[in-house]
């Protein structure tokens, strides 16, 4: 049995790697070959019955020189479900878990920032296509790094290169840019609003209610409250 916290548990390693960074100094990976976790029946394993079952994979323990700020750097241990990795697929993997902070806050700014979730769509086709405006917005931002400038904020230290400016901050100054990039369409006309709905009255279309296919945890403890009869 390999245990995290004991070295002399721990066999010869299929693959080890070292990786110069510029942000983490150097990296050192180690990985083991068909490993598997314990498994115990909670969780996801709670109702199944017999003998659980045996999941063979890849642990790997990835150590760097020093990381951000002045905390001390201590070892990550991940695991891949297939089996057989080489050293590229080693590196690879590792590089990919730290990219994840960069993915959970590109799904942040769109859900917070730009709306992805704001509207109540009621069909998928809606929605597919206000994801892809989403996109298209996004790029923009990214594409406009060179045309805006960095306003900072009292909190942030130091002004970003054009290069390394966030999404967030070109949005900041994206403003500036449209007078000067012109648009095809042409100007608005003047026009009044429509009357609207009349007052107190309802709608007569209203949208479909889905069925998510989930029980909520209040019928749950109800029902487990409820004492047997007779």
């Amino acid at each position: 049995m390999i245990t995290f916290g004991s070295p002399r548990s721990w066999p010869e390693p299929a693959q080890a790697t070292t990786t110069d960074t510029s942000r983490y100094g150097t990296a050192v990976a180690r990985s083991w070959d068909r490993l598997h976790p314990r498994l115990t029946h909670r969780g996801g394993w709670a109702g199944h019955d017999g003998d659980l079952p045996i999941l063979e994979g890849t642990v790997i323990r990835l150590q760097v020189d020093h990381v951000p700020g002045d905390g001390a750097p201590k070892p990550l241990w991940l695991w891949y479900s297939g089996t057989g990795a080489d050293a590229a697929v080693v590196n690879r993997l590792w590089q990919i878990f730290l990219r994840r902070f960069d993915l959970e806050h590109t799904f942040r700014f769109l859900k917070q920032t730009l709306g992805w979730t704001k509207p109540r769509l009621r069909t998928p086709q809606a929605a597919d296509m206000w994801t892809w405006l989403l996109i298209a917005a996004h790029t923009q931002l990214r594409l406009a790094r060179h045309l805006v400038e960095d306003l900072r904020r009292p909190w942030e230290r130091t002004p970003a290169e054009p290069a390394r400016l966030t999404p967030v901050r070109v949005r900041r100054g994206f403003r500036n840019t449209c007078p000067t990039g012109g648009s095809p369409a042409g100007a608005p006309k003047l026009s009044r609003p429509g009357p609207g709905r009349p007052a107190e009255s309802r709608n007569a279309h209203r949208a479909p209610r889905h069925d998510p296919g989930r029980t909520p945890k209040a019928d749950i403890t109800t029902k487990s409250k409820k004492k047997p009869t007779g």
